[in-house]
């Protein structure tokens, strides 16, 4: 467990600087151009410029990579505890299928469930009197993505060797997308949109956010996985296989 708990972290390490590159592409610039739609928005209203405690220099350098880094190893760490749990419970699996269905589970557990309803926003969108309510109703839906994923991956097991493998995942699947929607349709709606912000910046941030995350989970999933998969045939001896499994 050790040893995957601490290749774990080195691929959370290598994921984050690919997702960094793509944060640097395709994200900073939109935050640029919404920071420039805030500050012009309040020189119209005549409004004083609050000073930046963090420079902006130093929020799009120093400061995204140390926050990135420090995500990437906190996610890496999890990811391997997730798989060693998953390892041998789903099927005759390998080290590669495996790690890239957790990764695949927890992409969308932890970050398409929450997004679809609540997707990320630049500055200058959402009013700021709702930051504490909105994260709230953020951190609510990554527990129900959790909770949802895992019961459909629970119901799937049973249900393989009664209807077949794609049956069971078909049977999943619909019933993982219903208790979704429903969820989606009691919860309160996200803030509406400030009026004449730009349509492409607010677009091109959220595909650059969700961008961002694919990159990260993908690379923990593959690259663990090989390496995991490559660490198993040196020492065979040391795979443990859930009794259970």
């Amino acid at each position: 467990m050790r040893s995957l708990l601490v290749r774990g972290m080195l691929v959370g390490i290598a994921a984050a600087g690919a997702a960094l590159l793509i944060a640097w592409l395709y994200g900073e610039p939109q935050v640029g151009h919404a920071i420039a739609f805030e500050e012009a928005k309040a020189h119209a209203a005549h409004e004083g410029h609050e000073p930046e405690v963090v420079s902006r220099g130093v929020q799009k350098t120093a400061g995204l990579i140390t926050a990135m880094a420090v995500y990437g190893v906190a996610l890496g760490g999890l990811f391997s505890i997730a798989f060693a749990f998953a390892y041998g419970r789903l099927g005759r699996l390998g080290a590669r299928a495996t790690a890239a269905l957790v990764a695949l589970a927890g992409f969308v557990a932890v970050e398409l469930v929450p997004f679809l309803k609540y997707p990320a926003t630049p500055p200058a969108v959402g009013n700021p009197g709702t930051i504490g309510s909105r994260t709230a109703l953020y951190f609510c839906m990554v527990a129900l993505g959790i909770l949802a994923t895992t019961a459909a991956v629970i119901v799937c097991r049973r249900l393989v060797p009664r209807v077949g493998v794609w049956n069971a995942v078909t049977a999943s699947t619909a019933g993982f997308a219903v208790v979704v929607a429903v969820v989606y349709r009691v919860t309160p709606r996200p803030d509406a949109i400030p009026e004449h912000f730009p349509a492409t910046v607010l677009w091109d941030f959220r595909v650059a956010s969700l961008g961002v995350q694919l990159v990260l989970w993908a690379t923990i999933g593959l690259l663990f996985g090989y390496l995991t998969e490559r660490a198993f045939a040196r020492h065979p001896s040391r795979v443990a296989v859930p009794a259970n499994a």
